[in-house]
């Protein structure tokens, strides 16, 4: 019997809708609604490809040849994204999360990012992943433990589909009027207006889009969400939304997931790459202090 490179998968349910989450980087492996699938699956004896699902903490995307200076102080962390020469998606990816607490619909899992080369701060991290009626609500909390102030950044990486409808064939629609275009080794370069191949303002045939892009400037709802929205050719909607700590969006398109010719993450970041050098939107914690995000999906037929 093969072992899963994702670790102990735990399984939610209730009545319509069910999730599995991984042990390793706490990665959404699974969601359903109503028998629809979407996360898009992927093999059993493979671990997580192209980060899918995983909490990417205590930064998202990338630190350019992962050397980054703050508060008069540099450090270098080790490069986990060879072909580039950066480090990319934070500390814990490959990282086994606890379960602190469980429940049919709901469970909490844990990981600390304890101090080491590049980064000697000392983090407690946990993740919240509870079933509702049309998805899931995600509520993530960092707590410095350590004696000085530590900077940090929070993403996630979930890919959607909706499982009887091919990926090409759904719109998206996501209201920001700029982004980041990105140079050779998809960093950010200075934030600039959307242009016609990035205006996702009004609904876009997915199949047409080629995106791995940062957008920010985004439109608040009422309820103070940002919403990125994909929409089914029967008017179906699957919608990644986030609360007011999340001031990014990343949508990565890509025909390397496996089993699917087109996959798309939409993906909440509370700062955008290489925070950790420009500093835009980086969260310093202070000594006990503790910081919430929350993000979901929902699926409306």
């Amino acid at each position: 019997m093969s072992s899963d490179p994702t670790g102990h998968r735990h399984v939610l349910r209730t009545s319509r809708a069910s999730a599995e989450i991984t042990e390793v980087g706490a990665a959404l492996r699974a969601l359903t609604v109503d028998g629809v699938d979407l996360v898009p699956r992927y093999p059993d004896d493979i671990p997580t490809p192209a980060a899918s699902g995983v909490v990417l903490v205590p930064w998202p995307n990338r630190i350019r040849d992962g050397r980054w200076s703050q508060r008069g102080t540099d450090y270098q962390l080790a490069i986990t994204e060879p072909k580039l020469g950066n480090a990319s998606h934070g500390l814990l990816r490959f990282a086994p999360y606890r379960v602190i607490a469980s429940q049919p619909d709901a469970v909490t899992l844990g990981a600390h990012v304890f101090p080491q080369t590049g980064y000697p701060f000392h983090l407690d991290t946990r993740v919240t992943y509870a079933l509702t009626d049309d998805g899931l609500d995600v509520l993530h909390t960092i707590t410095n433990l350590g004696g000085a102030d530590a900077p940090v950044a929070l993403g996630a990486h979930p890919y959607l589909c909706v499982g009887d409808v091919d990926t090409a064939e759904l719109t998206l629609e996501l209201d920001a009027a700029a982004w980041f275009p990105l140079d050779e080794r998809n960093l950010p370069l200075e934030e600039a207006a959307v242009d016609a191949a990035h205006d996702l303002r009004a609904p876009r045939r997915v199949g047409d889009l080629h995106l791995d892009a940062a957008y920010t400037q985004l439109r608040r709802g009422t309820d103070g969400r940002v919403r990125g929205i994909l929409r089914t050719p029967d008017g179906r909607t699957l919608e990644l939304w986030a609360g007011t700590d999340v001031e990014y969006l990343q949508v990565f398109t890509t025909d390397r997931y496996p089993g699917n010719p087109l996959a798309i993450a939409v993906e909440p970041m509370t700062a955008p790459a290489d925070a950790f050098n420009s500093g835009r939107d980086l969260r310093w914690l202070a000594p006990g202090e503790t910081w919430e995000i929350d993000w979901g999906i929902a699926y409306r037929g």
